[in-house]
């Protein structure tokens, strides 16, 4: 039987590759050229660094491999000409991504409509980033600041921090990370409000959440909050959702943890509400641009 053909469309750790490869050396022909793909910023990075162009000859050969390829790790990053590079590989039947929310990658790739099987990376991020929500809450709440600021004046006076029990969570998503995030901020003594479109009352009650929100009741549901995590994917229906409404209708003092994805929030308006006070802290994984350009005021807020 002829092997299929998997194609490493991004860049990968040369040690992962292997672990491909050793899965069913005889089922799989693993095709993966580091010379095809641009430079690691750092590890696990996906992209590599933005400037990287191939030459003719390995042009040919990227474009060989993906006409060569059935199953995709990862999608190919756009070509020079602005299209997704899908064209150059009509026997795909399978692409595993490297993340979870890729509906609008596939909607921009037109691939909503073909028979490829799409899987995804769902879960892989649950962990780290309920402990990201986690260092953010307890640096803010704990005043860690102000603690490194008396370590480094030799200070000692007793101060108090404050305490995260009773504290109510506006949980915004809650698949698998903001399952665990939900989680997390129960066994801490938090008290629970979620907002998830998937979700029925009787499920919302049976892990533990104190009531289950719909969209339309987005500012609702932040206004009792003492933190707030967006834990949701980038659609048309999430971009901007937390926007100058949103933020009016937040109590002054709030947190806001952001595990999903950028776009969610109104970058901007983040901005002067954190100038304002509307918003204490504000505990970042990702953003509208990234890397963050260096002059975005958020460096330094």
């Amino acid at each position: 039987m002829k092997p299929n053909a998997i194609f490493i469309a991004s860049p990968l750790d040369q040690e992962q590759v292997e672990r491909i490869r050793a899965v069913a050396p005889d089922r799989l022909d693993v095709i993966y050229e580091p010379d095809l793909h641009p430079p690691l910023r750092y590890t696990s990075d996906h992209k590599g660094i933005d400037d990287f162009q191939r030459t003719p000859e390995q042009e040919k050969r990227w474009a060989d491999a993906l006409g060569r390829a059935e199953i995709l790790f990862d999608f190919p990053p756009n070509a020079a000409d602005g299209t997704g590079g899908m064209d150059l590989a009509p026997n795909v039947k399978w692409i595993q991504t490297t993340s979870s929310g890729v509906g609008k990658r596939i909607v921009d790739l037109g691939l909503q409509d073909s028979d490829i099987l799409f899987t995804t990376a769902r879960g892989v991020h649950a962990g780290p980033l309920s402990e990201f929500f986690l260092l953010g809450v307890l640096k803010h709440f704990k005043r860690l600041d102000f603690l490194e600021d008396e370590q480094k004046a030799h200070h000692w006076e007793r101060y108090c921090g404050d305490d995260l029990e009773g504290k109510v969570l506006a949980l915004i998503g809650a698949g698998e990370v903001g399952g665990r995030v939900g989680q997390v901020a129960r066994f801490l003594g938090m008290r629970v409000l979620v907002m998830d479109t998937l979700m029925t009352p009787d499920q919302a009650d049976h892990l533990g959440y104190e009531r289950l929100f719909p969209a339309s009741e987005l500012h609702e549901m932040v206004a009792t909050a003492d933190v707030v995590c967006l834990c949701v994917p980038h659609t048309p229906e999430t971009e901007h959702m937390i926007d100058a409404q949103a933020f009016q209708a937040m109590k002054d003092g709030v947190l806001l943890v952001n595990v999903g994805r950028g776009p969610v929030v109104d970058e901007p308006v983040l901005i002067e509400a954190l100038k304002s006070g509307r918003v204490a802290f504000a505990a970042l994984d990702v953003f509208e641009t990234e890397p963050l350009p260096t002059g975005n005021p958020l460096w330094d807020m």
